[in-house]
């Protein structure tokens, strides 16, 4: 697919199917199309995160970013009831899907919506990601710096990246760049990093008037 799943406007033709999310806490059923990633199963990688990751913050901003049909924001959503769950794409039927998803699991503390639509002052608790490695480094680099720098002080983020797509040099971009990064599981040529909010991060407070 040429456009891969990185369109707004998908121009491969639908084909609604559905997988079934199964990990030891939950089980969803999630609607899923053509043209968005991973239609046709839960991917390893996104997998592999959410059997992996510590549980989210109870309360507080939630952000799952890259969030296709929902896995991630929907678990994030499941596990922690109490908090307010995000989940952004820039891809319109995936949203869609997402949104539909979320209504059939009966939960109502998730939000989708377009990258550049989510209200600039939200500060996450956590962020969960997926994230779309094969944008290239620049575009992946933007995308990391833009929602990274969003994390509360306490914040952490926790990424899925497989090695062989350079889950090393992307740790010891993160690193470079002030965000402190560990490897904090390994699994299936899969790393889990857990990033640190960045002490000087221009978005942690408003700026002076």
């Amino acid at each position: 697919m040429g456009e891969h799943y990185f369109a707004e406007q998908p121009t491969a033709a639908s084909r609604p199917g559905s997988v079934d999310l199964v990990l030891p806490d939950l089980h969803l059923r999630l609607e899923t199309d053509r043209g968005m990633f991973s239609p046709d199963r839960i991917d390893l990688g996104t997998r592999i995160l959410l059997e992996t990751v510590p549980p989210p913050p109870q309360s507080g901003d939630l952000l799952d970013v890259g969030c296709g049909y929902g896995p991630i924001a929907l678990t994030m959503a499941k596990r922690s009831p109490q908090a307010s769950v995000f989940g952004v794409d820039v891809n319109a039927r995936a949203l869609a899907l997402a949104e539909r998803n979320a209504t059939t699991g009966g939960l109502d503390n998730v939000k989708f919506s377009l990258s550049d639509q989510l209200d600039p002052a939200l500060r996450f608790a956590a962020i969960w990601s997926n994230p779309p490695i094969r944008i290239g480094k620049p575009a992946l680099h933007e995308l990391l710096t833009t929602w990274l720098d969003r994390l509360t002080p306490d914040g952490r983020a926790h990424l899925v990246v497989q090695k062989h797509l350079g889950s090393d040099s992307l740790q010891r971009w993160l690193n470079d760049q002030g965000w402190a990064t560990e490897r904090v599981a390994s699994r299936s040529s899969y790393r889990i990093l857990a990033v640190s909010a960045r002490a000087d991060s221009t978005l942690t407070e408003d700026p002076a008037p």
